[in-house]
């Protein structure tokens, strides 16, 4: 066991991994898109819409002149394609061999989701196959007969059956209409379709996980997945990264441990520039929660899924991280008919932290995403503590919007 590490040396590594350190970790435009994608694994896909959605929303925190056109052209180019990590992402195209394990299993009847009518996967499939690529809703007929192969529901299982087995892939996008095609039609010509053996994949979801976290755990590895041997052979690989010197493993101040990257306890980490972030709730860097409450003792939990009278901060709230800390949420909505970016409650749940430090940042932070969202003006609802509000509210009123 490595020595111990402070709370504030994990914090400082993991945000720098994740690129929530710099202004342009990753460069700029389509070409920095496809880099973060690599580096992160995966940008995870919500159909969510409060604020703009969680893909667009997480590769524009980390790259200030992303637009949504640049992740679709990666698209079209064959760059970039939507599949499962621990949920729907988009996800680097060189990694596409580290999804057939996944659609081996739902081929073969392990997944007990999506049971499709066999008849009408061949019905859907063949359509696609002589007229082209289609979309769920060319499968609407009007038809109103139950049961029918033509009728939507079950074309939509279809589909998704045969995008998570392979036959099909996302071939593009508009909103959050999909377009399907044969994956023959698809895939780039020249990508590797040898399917990784279990220590592979193994390799491949331990590496993922520590270039883009800087460390790591069994349980966040494994999070949501399964497979022959997973646990055994990510064990097994971590060791051996251990036994080159690459990754030691360290014990917390709670006692517990976590595997890190041996180049990164040599470095020093500065304290993140002044400014602000508002993350989406599906950001790569909150998406484990119970590692964001260990190590930056936030306790984060989306609550668009319990029900109104037991919800404690509000339906879709952003984490808010201010140079390097988590100082509080914002459940927020972009009314975009109106161009008006409400944030319906705001919770400042850092004690310690001075309200004249964070102000101008966020202010300065809400204006551009706001921006982002379409909207050219800020209001705040209702705030924690309540004082805040007769601070904030004017500041947001003199925001100038015209220079956009």
């Amino acid at each position: 066991m490595g020595k111990a590490v402070t709370l504030q040396q994990l914090q400082r590594i993991t945000l720098t991994s994740q690129g929530l350190t710099k202004a342009s970790p990753f460069g700029k435009g389509k070409k920095a898109v496809l880099k973060a994608l690599e580096h992160l694994g995966y940008i995870q896909i919500d159909t969510l819409s409060m604020v703009e959605r969680a893909h667009h929303h997480t590769l524009w925190t980390r790259i200030p002149d992303y637009q949504p056109d640049d992740l679709e052209k990666l698209v079209e180019e064959r760059k970039v394609f939507e599949y499962w990590f621990h949920a729907a992402s988009y996800l680097p195209m060189r990694d596409f061999r580290f999804a057939l394990p996944q659609m081996l299993r739902v081929t073969q009847n392990q997944s007990h989701y999506y049971h499709a009518d066999p008849e009408v996967m061949k019905y859907v499939l063949d359509t696609i196959r002589f007229e082209g690529p289609k979309r769920a809703r060319d499968f609407e007929h009007d038809s109103k007969k139950p049961g029918s192969w033509w009728n939507w529901k079950p074309a939509k299982l279809a589909l998704e059956r045969l995008f998570m087995q392979g036959d099909l892939m996302i071939a593009g996008r508009n909103g959050m209409q999909k377009t399907y095609d044969l994956t023959e039609r698809v895939l780039p010509g020249n990508t590797d379709l040898t399917e990784p053996t279990p220590p592979e994949y193994a390799e491949y979801l331990v590496k993922t996980h520590l270039r883009a976290y800087g460390f790591t755990n069994l349980k966040q590895i494994t999070h949501l997945r399964t497979g022959e041997g997973l646990k055994k052979n990510s064990i097994e690989i971590l060791h051996s990264l251990m036994q080159d010197g690459s990754v030691q493993k360290i014990s917390l101040e709670d006692g517990s441990s976590v595997f890190i990257q041996n180049d990164l306890l040599e470095k020093t980490f500065k304290k993140p520039a002044s400014g602000m972030l508002f993350l989406s709730p599906f950001d790569n860097a909150v998406i484990h929660r119970d590692r964001v409450k260990q190590i930056f003792s936030f306790d984060f939990r989306l609550e668009c899924y319990t029900p109104k009278e037991k919800r404690q901060y509000g339906y879709f709230c952003l984490p808010i991280l201010f140079e390097g800390n988590f100082i509080g949420r914002a459940d927020c909505k972009a009314h975009r008919k109106d161009k008006r970016f409400e944030i319906i409650h705001l919770h400042i749940e850092n004690p310690h932290i001075d309200t004249g430090s964070w102000i101008l940042p966020f202010t300065d932070s809400i204006k551009r995403f706001a921006v982002f969202n379409g909207c050219q003006a800020v209001t705040l609802t209702q705030s924690s503590p309540a004082g805040l509000t007769p601070i904030i509210t004017p500041l947001l009123a003199a925001l100038d919007f015209q220079e956009h």
